[in-house]
């Protein structure tokens, strides 16, 4: 018998008699907070930022107000249209590099720690929230949800290629405990509370 044959036998052999009960954590998320305040204390101590909207205009009158606006910005939101008329999809994603702002929809944010759950279907490329300079998402009051458990009950069964909650700007801190901000990704991020 090979060693690898006798650790697994041995393995096999020493199985807990008993398999313990998942613990029942249906009382997560049942906590009586303002959801939507909470998201916001907490986007703001990671560093990110919210804007209030009620609708796709008031979205394009904070990006001309508030960003470069001769820089190249990128979408996948046809609301959006007059901010980005270029055809990125199925560009080469090295073709992102001097992109400025990119702005993109979330399925829904959590509350307990900001962050925001999007999808391959709604990136255009995986890239293009990853690679900008600044990044902005736009997330539904009504679509957030209290705790990561609630978000992982919502996805737990979904079909798509990629996915991924973003929270705040990139960040990294060194040994030294000084945080940096867009080390790795956005510089920025501001979330859009859509009514």
């Amino acid at each position: 018998m090979s060693s690898r044959a006798s650790i697994l036998e041995k393995v096999k052999q020493n199985q807990p008699s008993t398999v313990s009960e998942l613990p029942n954590l249906t009382f997560l998320g049942l906590e009586t907070y303002d959801i939507l305040e909470k998201y916001k204390t907490i986007l703001k101590s990671i560093g990110g930022d919210f804007v209030e909207v009620s609708n796709y205009d008031g979205v394009i009158d904070f990006v001309k107000k508030n960003y470069a606006t001769d820089k190249r910005m990128i979408t996948t939101i046809p609301e959006l249209a007059e901010i980005d008329t270029t055809d990125w999809f199925n560009d080469d994603p090295h073709s992102l590099e001097d992109v400025e702002l990119t702005l993109v929809k979330a399925h829904f944010g959590v509350a307990e720690n900001s962050a925001l759950w999007v999808t391959d279907d709604i990136l255009g490329q995986r890239v293009s929230t990853f690679i900008p300079q600044y990044l902005a998402i736009i997330v539904n009051k009504k679509d957030i949800v209290s705790t990561m458990h609630q978000a992982y009950e919502r996805i737990g069964n979904q079909e798509y290629g990629f996915g991924t909650f973003i929270a705040g700007p990139s960040k990294t801190a060194d040994i030294e405990q000084s945080l940096v901000l867009g080390a790795h990704g956005a510089r920025g991020l501001t979330v859009f509370l859509m009514e």
